[in-house]
């Protein structure tokens, strides 16, 4: 079963190198951050999601995600939240911002 990633400091390196990463950039007081998230959690945990894809969040207010943001100066462009990226072996093939949850799968079903 898939399951949603917490990333932190010592894992999204590692997490996005991933031959298929799905990354979910989120903020706490995000309404529609923790709606979507409940429904990948939820679709996660149900056994239907794909295996061959990793699942993870970042949460852009947590202390300590400073490499994180300066490795990825793209993120200092981001207006919409939640916002999500698809990598492939650590290179970003697509990224949007909000959405829903049929729009995350139909995604993830491009790069499988």
């Amino acid at each position: 079963m898939a399951t949603m990633e917490q990333l932190d400091e010592g894992t999204w390196e590692k997490f996005l190198s991933a031959p298929l990463a799905v990354l979910m950039l989120s903020k706490k007081q995000c309404i529609s951050c923790t709606q979507l998230n409940d429904e990948l959690s939820n679709w996660l945990s149900s056994g239907t999601a794909p295996l061959k894809a990793r699942f993870g969040k970042v949460m852009l207010d947590d202390p300590g995600m400073s490499r994180f943001k300066l490795a990825q100066p793209w993120i200092s462009h981001i207006d919409i939240m939640p916002f999500m990226a698809i990598f492939v072996h650590g290179e970003r093939v697509s990224e949007w911002g909000g959405g829903t949850l049929s729009r995350l799968q139909n995604k993830v079903e491009n790069f499988l």
